[in-house]
């Protein structure tokens, strides 16, 4: 009997070719394109509300301290004209206890100088709320450009550890500062909550001189620089604008690229911009003002409205605040 042969057809094995294999990366590409800035946004939201827990942390505790003392910390302390100004405490040390660093605070000597060995400890510690985790490169010791700690004049300058946030000490008009000892050509009634106190003849300021309104007063913003990293924030750092900055009605002094805004010019030179602000966060920066509340002020804010905010007793409400 014959056999019932059948012809079947022969299946052959088919892979991608080559341009199905292109077009699957092309897709996956423009997938992961599409995704990134997804991805970015919220780990910058991520990182832009740590940054605003630091701030409100520091706020509740400079209102910790002036429970405790019946005032706010001083800006800083300083001996001395600028530039070789001694200083001693500021108010980053100074509220060390209040966030839970009471051992590192034991080790600060009030009666040295910041910059003696004695404060290196201090000096060179790392203190997480001090630290915004959207500033690159935050958490590094560096030697600071100016002062009795820095490198000028072939100094060889002494290690600190970065920080971002600033004190705000007033407003300023470019020539004169609340951060040194030569703030007399400045209305007192400009200045700010934590300004310097030396012998400009200035006390530690208390709630009840914040005549303008504790929700109207900047205490303490965020202060970086993209380029000159030696003019970066240092926190234990006592001397001049280190710790803390002023307001100048000027945009370039809200700019974060030191090198852009001494470029760009203006009164005072450079002056301003070694008290300007600025943060890694898109488009702004944030302040944690004198009621506790964190908020964020954009870099288009009207300089008018930013200096009155900067004050404690103008005795003018910033009409323009807060924004619609």
């Amino acid at each position: 009997m014959a056999a019932d042969i059948r012809s079947f057809p022969r299946v052959r094995d088919r892979g991608f070719t080559l341009v199905e294999l292109l077009v699957v990366i092309a897709i996956i590409a423009i997938l992961i394109a599409l995704l990134l800035p997804a991805i970015q946004h919220v780990r910058e939201a991520a990182r832009r509300s740590h940054c605003t827990n630091n701030l409100k942390q520091i706020a509740l505790a400079l209102h910790a301290h002036h429970d405790s003392k019946l005032r706010f910390p001083p800006g800083n302390v300083t001996k001395g004209p600028c530039c070789n100004t001694k200083s001693y405490t500021n108010w980053a040390i100074e509220i060390l206890p209040y966030l839970e660093q009471g051992t590192l605070y034991k080790q600060y000597r009030q009666d040295k100088f910041n910059e003696d060995p004695e404060n290196q400890a201090v000096r060179e510690a790392s203190v997480a709320v001090y630290q915004c985790p959207s500033e690159i490169g935050v958490d590094t010791l560096d030697k600071p450009e100016s002062g009795p700690g820095g490198t000028w004049n072939n100094q060889p300058g002494i290690l600190y550890r970065r920080g971002s946030y600033r004190a705000m000490t007033g407003r300023s008009t470019g020539s004169y500062w609340w951060d040194t000892d030569e703030n007399k050509g400045v209305d007192r009634r400009f200045r700010g909550v934590l300004h310097t106190v030396g012998t400009n003849g200035l006390q530690p300021e208390a709630v009840k001189n914040i005549t303008d309104g504790l929700s109207n007063t900047l205490m303490i913003g965020e202060t970086s620089t993209y380029t000159r990293q030696a003019r970066r924030t240092f926190w234990a750092y006592s001397y001049g604008c280190y710790i803390h900055s002023a307001a100048v009605p000027q945009p370039r002094t809200l700019w974060v690229d030191y090198d852009r805004c001494i470029a760009a010019g203006g009164t005072g030179g450079d002056n301003p911009c070694k008290r300007g602000w600025g943060s890694f966060h898109p488009n702004g920066l944030q302040f944690a003002f004198c009621d506790g509340s964190v908020n964020f002020l954009s870099i288009e804010i009207d300089m008018e409205t930013f200096c009155r905010l900067a004050t404690i007793a103008e005795g003018l409400h910033p009409e323009k605040w807060p924004p619609e």
